[in-house]
């Protein structure tokens, strides 16, 4: 390019893509905690697309959900905590410093005034009584080890009082202090989901306490993530690392500078890898394919898309809320989408009749692959998009 930096090309970030993301055949991971690193983050929002996510790159994907089990709620390897965006994911446990300290305290401060707001306009005790009420929940917490809400309620039964939101509004509702109060403290990092209350495909989960990490500095926090992401997923936009982390422009800048990343062009404009990660990546020399889960982390890493995802399969295969649904992949672009009928069997489309015949193959390798480990585990998104529905059918 004219102004001397390097330019990356579309192909150069699949190659990457498949390598970071452990997708291309030879760089699966022999344990969760392998693939949790390896992406920084898991989806947590549907419990399944951890395990779906897991089990895509582990060499072996039976031993997706007994080690990821073992690894979220025995060994506390890997911990499922509020992170960027507000959302859900699943982290390695020496990450909860690092994202509660970078995301996770801002959002926590709203959190906690909008409850104390919301139970003054209704007349509820004060934030003395709230404070009270809290120590006690923890402490029970710590007694029990894990907890549901109703099984905290039991040891403190002021966790069952109720009180009315937006009173007089169309969404005026009537909320417990458990509910509230119990999301206040996952932002706070205080408290984290534990074991689920069914399998793992359940997204009702029992409650327990946060592991010890030290308070970080936010600035030096942001850059420690950032750097960590642009590795797994760089060059990425501004844009990019804005949507991703949730943080204001100013201080997406701020993290830039303090690792030294590096400007990049691409198609989009310019780009930024991290400072030690500038020269060109090869792609695999094996052609891959891969089904990735609704949610999957690499389908949701960036904001801008273009490189990886036709614009004509955006309404097939996210819902009105910018979800995404299950993917196909075929050498770094998502080419169709994929789901498990009533049966169990597993059923894809592929969109381009070109990329059909040739990825048809390895893709129905994948679906067998998949089909074999989940048995008879049938899987629903909890976030339907349309060609998951029609291919479900």
């Amino acid at each position: 390019m004219g102004d001397g930096r390097r330019y990356v090309g579309a192909d150069e970030r699949r190659g990457r893509l498949a390598l970071r993301h452990r997708l291309a055949g030879a760089e699966r991971a022999a344990a969760p905690e392998e693939v949790a690193a390896s992406l920084v983050a898991l989806h947590g929002t549907d419990p399944a697309t951890v395990f779906l996510a897991v089990a895509a790159r582990l060499a072996d994907p039976v031993k997706a959900v007994p080690e990821t089990e073992r690894a979220l709620y025995e060994d506390r390897t890997l911990v499922r905590m509020h992170g960027m965006r507000h959302t859900v994911f699943v982290f390695p446990t020496e990450l909860t410093a690092v994202v509660h300290a970078s995301t996770g305290r801002t959002v926590a401060a709203r959190e906690r005034a909008s409850l104390l707001k919301a139970m003054a306009a209704a007349g509820a005790p004060d934030a003395a009584w709230l404070a009270e009420v809290e120590a006690s929940a923890l402490a029970a917490l710590a007694r029990r080890g894990q907890a549901t809400a109703a099984e905290l309620t039991a040891d403190e039964p002021r966790l069952r009082e109720q009180f009315v939101y937006a009173a007089g509004k169309s969404y005026e509702g009537v909320h417990t202090v458990s509910s509230r109060l119990l999301r206040v403290l996952g932002v706070e990092g205080k408290v984290v989901r534990g074991r689920p209350l069914g399998s793992w495909t359940s997204s009702q989960f029992r409650w327990a306490p946060a592991p010890e990490h030290p308070e970080l500095d936010a600035a030096r926090a942001q850059a420690d993530l950032l750097g960590r992401w642009l590795r797994v997923c760089g060059p990425a936009t501004e844009a990019d690392l804005k949507w991703w982390t949730g943080w204001r422009v100013t201080e997406v800048r701020r993290a830039l500078a303090a690792i030294g990343a590096r400007e990049v062009s691409l198609e989009e404009g310019t780009g930024y890898l991290a400072g030690d990660d500038h020269d060109p990546v090869a792609a695999p020399e094996a052609p891959w394919a891969a089904l990735l889960p609704a949610l999957d982390p690499t389908a949701m890493a960036w904001q801008q898309r273009d490189w990886y995802l036709a614009a004509e399969l955006r309404p097939l295969l996210f819902d009105r809320s910018g979800n995404v649904g299950p993917t196909v992949w075929w050498n770094g672009r998502v080419v169709g989408g994929w789901a498990q009928r009533a049966d169990g069997e597993i059923v894809w489309r592929i969109s381009e009749e070109g990329v059909r015949r040739e990825a048809e193959p390895a893709v129905a390798a994948e679906a067998e692959r998949l089909r074999g480990w989940l048995g008879a585990t049938r899987v629903t998104p909890r976030f339907r998009t349309p060609l998951e529905r029609e291919l479900s059918a």
